[in-house]
């Protein structure tokens, strides 16, 4: 049975790396200390039914292989806590907030989306300068070229 389990994770995990590789010419991701994550008790069996690692670990390999960039964003870069539509930071957000409003500019978001947009946005301005942008954590870019 766990054996099964693994299996159907692992052809998962495939065909989606596999689909986003081949959808794009740059993945950007955060790169989570998922070994860190683990030692949350209350989260450990869903991260590693999730396979973030592994996942991370596939599309690196397909985008080597298909000459396709990933772009790693800092874990620390306040991906969720900063505004995707002027770049205000808030001070504080707990996980268990899963949607917010700027207090600058009165944008409404989605904690994940909102997280989703400044991982892309950090990733493709790295790629675009080449170096750290103002404002933003260090990240780091793997490339095939």
């Amino acid at each position: 049975l766990h054996a099964k389990i693994s299996d159907c994770r692992m052809d998962r995990l495939h065909k989606l790396s596999r689909s986003i590789v081949n959808e794009n010419q740059v993945i950007c991701v955060e790169s989570l200390k998922v070994k860190n994550m683990l030692r949350n008790r209350s989260l450990a069996k869903s991260i590693s039914d999730a396979g973030w690692g592994e996942f991370v670990r596939q599309v690196e390999y397909k985008a080597t292989w298909a000459d396709r960039q990933v772009s790693a964003i800092d874990p620390w870069y306040p991906s969720s806590k900063r505004c995707s539509a002027c770049g205000y930071v808030m001070p504080e957000m707990p996980l268990q907030i899963r949607a917010w409003t700027c207090p600058e500019c009165a944008a409404e978001h989605d904690r994940d989306v909102n997280a989703a947009v400044n991982i892309k946005a950090a990733g493709l301005a790295v790629l675009a300068l080449g170096e750290n942008v103002s404002g933003m954590e260090p990240v780091s870019v793997s490339s095939s070229w």
